[in-house]
């Protein structure tokens, strides 16, 4: 959606050092409101540890920080993932349930990292966790993007993009499914949190019939229309779905910052939407 002088807009999906994002908490935050923004989301993968930092930025800035998460599932032999929002950061069992998801993570990272040196990588885990140039925190982790770095600076591939392609996507040689929560379960845990769960990026699955699927078995409150990787087709398959099915309408970026001089996915404010929608996102219904 497009920035108007009338109307107020958020970035509902934004990720930082805490997970697999290069930019600290408050340095998203001073970019969103730099840009105009009057709210931003920080949604790192399986964790909220870059929540207050954000928070104390939102207070001394006056912009809106929504806390949120991004939690890795699994359906359809595919990795979903589902955005929750305004969840309670200090819910203990919701912070159990992440750092068993972290686990899982890191599970998988060693078994990628092992299947990297089969296809004759020199790459150790070791090696992708110095690259992040500072201790990794006990509620952090790394992920994909962190040894997509390590390849290209070591030859192996020309940017992010080519990294993925050629090793670490899911159809690529090196990637590894391990078992995770459905989304139901995801759901479940986030409104248990007080939030409000929300379906991410349906066009990256390539498989609307399973979207249909997880939206009527899963029950999110709300689906992400607007992504930096949906074009106007898919915006508008769902906008209908999100019509048909009486879910929230949100937006978000899905900003990782700058690798190799390419941002990934999309800049903070390319995607956007009224922020409005935060009462919704707030009270759990459209």
């Amino acid at each position: 959606m497009d920035l108007s002088a009338d109307q107020k807009y958020g970035d509902l999906h934004t990720h930082t050092t805490a997970s697999d994002g290069m930019q600290p908490p408050a340095e998203n935050v001073r970019i969103a409101h730099e840009k105009g923004l009057a709210a931003v989301a920080i949604t790192d993968h399986d964790t909220v540890g870059g929540i207050p930092e954000a928070l104390e930025a939102g207070q001394r800035l006056g912009i809106t920080v929504v806390p949120g998460v991004e939690i890795s599932t699994r359906a359809g032999g595919k990795d979903i993932h589902v955005l929750g929002y305004y969840i309670d950061i200090t819910h203990e069992p919701f912070l159990n349930h992440l750092a068993e998801l972290r686990q899982t993570r890191e599970r998988r990272n060693d078994q990628m990292i092992a299947k990297l040196q089969q296809l004759g990588i020199s790459i150790t885990l070791e090696e992708v966790i110095s690259g992040l140039g500072r201790e990794l925190k006990p509620d952090e982790s790394v992920g994909r993007p962190h040894m997509a770095d390590v390849l290209v600076k070591k030859g192996y591939a020309s940017d992010m993009r080519d990294a993925f392609n050629r090793y670490l996507g899911e159809d690529a040689p090196a990637y590894v499914s391990v078992p995770r929560i459905t989304p139901a379960d995801a759901c479940v845990w986030i409104r248990e949190a007080g939030g409000t769960p929300v379906l991410a990026h349906p066009g990256i699955y390539g498989d609307d019939a399973l979207v249909e699927r997880i939206v009527r078995e899963a029950k999110p409150a709300g689906i992400e229309v607007y992504h930096s990787d949906h074009g106007p087709a898919d915006e508008k398959r769902y906008l209908r779905m999100a019509d048909e099915h009486g879910l929230i309408v949100t937006a978000g970026s899905d900003f990782h910052g700058e690798r190799q001089g390419v941002v990934f996915h999309g800049d903070i404010g390319s995607r956007t939407i009224p922020v409005t929608v935060l009462e919704q996102l707030q009270r759990g219904t459209k």
